[in-house]
């Protein structure tokens, strides 16, 4: 194709009508760009964006749950750049490198227990599908082959291949493309707002939420369930946290039936809930980890599984060996930008900040219950979520044409407009998720409040 003068992709109307006719948007709904132009963001510095046009935008999604160091930071691009000339690609195939090495030793003396061998992807959901087929694989090689199945809970999201989607719990986010891989169950989550059982006492609740794990195994056979899929806390329907005690009797189910407990902190690692892993906050020890996103602050693609010396046991001896890799994980520069990143969070104490402005952050949150669609607030560290409604008194949810009405016609494009970037989603509950970068203090969580209540305002209305 000739591309005219007209078009050139390097003036800002070029760069939209180039990405109208050529770029194939992730999770969009196309039709919506008919009439209108595809936002084109152009340059990051700190908790903020800008688009080709020069307008200004509060990141409150850290892009995607991931730029936990904020935009535009040197040391990472300077860490890539030294890497690129040093060694720019090698694969982890039967021989290493520096870098990947270094950030594994790393990971091992952060994790919790004996979390000690690192296994690294390029993507979230490339975790939760290692995560899997080790599992499987493991069971195998220790004569318990008909141990396969895995639990996660309804509406959690771990990924988007096959493997990692079959245990997605979002019915909408599979549909497409059934048949998937069987052998996925679902187990109720921990929103406490819509609880269906002990809604009057949070333990109960959570002690009601886990058993219905143990249940899950008891009725499939404990033989056949290899694993339980659980995040820190959860991300789809906005931000469940576990109640008190829940992930301690998750632990002793697993235990009780050899079931491995992976906690998948692709969003949750990394200071998100102001610990490197959400495991520690809240007490437990996993016997994997799943982990992307903040582990680089988005700099660079890089996921890893973290394994106990239990599952790693049985491919250090004969010829079994895990089947499993990719080009890509481990690439030299990822890890280098790994290494800066993380050196980073800690220099600047970011964990510890976290944990000293959540209150802030969600007290800033909370002050919208007073606006009639607020409903319930929700979440731990820096990731919260909002669920709407249209009557607080019986928590009544929208409707299939409220929700296209109000969150797709109106709060997801009126929130951008007034310069906050974040979601506005229903894929369970209608609900606004925030998960600003972790440098953010009370300047930014101002600015999310009353952009935040000026649409919130605007929605009640329209709803």
């Amino acid at each position: 194709m000739t591309v005219t003068a007209a078009s050139t992709p390097a003036e800002p109307d070029g760069l939209a009508r180039s990405a109208g006719e050529h770029l194939w948007l992730h999770f969009t709904r196309h039709s919506g760009f008919a009439d209108a132009r595809i936002p084109v963001i152009v340059r990051g510095e700190g908790a903020y964006l800008w688009d080709s046009g020069g307008k200004r935008y509060l990141d409150g999604l850290a892009s995607l749950f991931a730029v936990q160091v904020g935009h535009g930071r040197e040391e990472l691009a300077e860490a890539a750049a030294r890497q690129i000339r040093q060694l720019a690609y090698f694969p982890l195939w039967g021989q290493a490198h520096p870098t990947a090495i270094e950030l594994a030793e790393r990971l091992a003396c952060a994790a919790p227990g004996d979390l000690n061998r690192v296994f690294f992807t390029v993507s979230g959901g490339e975790s939760v599908e290692t995560a899997w087929k080790l599992a499987k694989q493991y069971f195998k090689v220790t004569g318990k082959p008909t141990k396969h199945k895995v639990i996660s809970r309804s509406l959690a999201y771990h990924g988007t291949s096959h493997g990692a989607l079959s245990i997605t719990g979002i019915p909408a986010a599979k549909q497409d493309f059934e048949p998937l891989v069987p052998s996925g169950l679902r187990v109720p989550n921990t929103n406490f707002y819509r609880a269906p059982e002990h809604g009057d006492d949070y333990q109960a609740f959570g002690r009601w939420a886990a058993d219905q794990i143990a249940q899950a195994i008891e009725f499939e056979g404990p033989d056949t369930v290899a694993a339980v899929f659980l995040e820190p806390v959860q991300n789809t329907g906005g931000c469940f946290p576990p109640p008190p005690g829940y992930f301690r009797r998750v632990r002793e189910i697993c235990d009780q039936h050899d079931v491995l407990l992976v906690s998948d902190e692709v969003i949750c690692a990394f200071g998100r809930l102001g610990h490197e892993f959400g495991a520690a906050r809240y007490g437990y020890q996993p016997d994997l980890i799943t982990t992307a996103k903040g582990l680089t602050s988005g700099y660079a693609p890089l996921g890893a599984v973290l394994a106990g010396e239990r599952l790693m046991e049985p491919f250090r001896h004969g010829t079994t060996t895990f089947m499993h890799g990719s080009t890509y994980g481990g690439h030299p520069v990822s890890c280098a930008v790994a290494m800066a990143n993380l050196d980073l969070l800690e220099r600047e104490h970011l964990y510890e900040h976290v944990l000293a402005k959540e209150g802030l952050f969600k007290s800033t949150l909370d002050e919208l219950t007073d606006l009639p669609i607020v409903g319930n607030v929700r979440g731990a560290g820096f990731f919260y979520g909002i669920e709407l409604v249209k009557d607080k008194a019986g928590k009544e949810t929208f409707t299939a044409e409220e929700s296209e009405r109000v969150l797709r016609g109106h709060l997801s494009s009126a929130l951008f407009e007034a310069g906050l970037y974040c979601r506005a989603d229903d894929r369970a509950e209608p609900v606004i998720q925030l998960a600003p970068p972790l440098i953010c203090d009370r300047p930014q969580f101002d600015e999310i409040g009353q952009i935040l209540r000026d649409a919130l305002t605007e929605a009640w209305k329209i709803l």
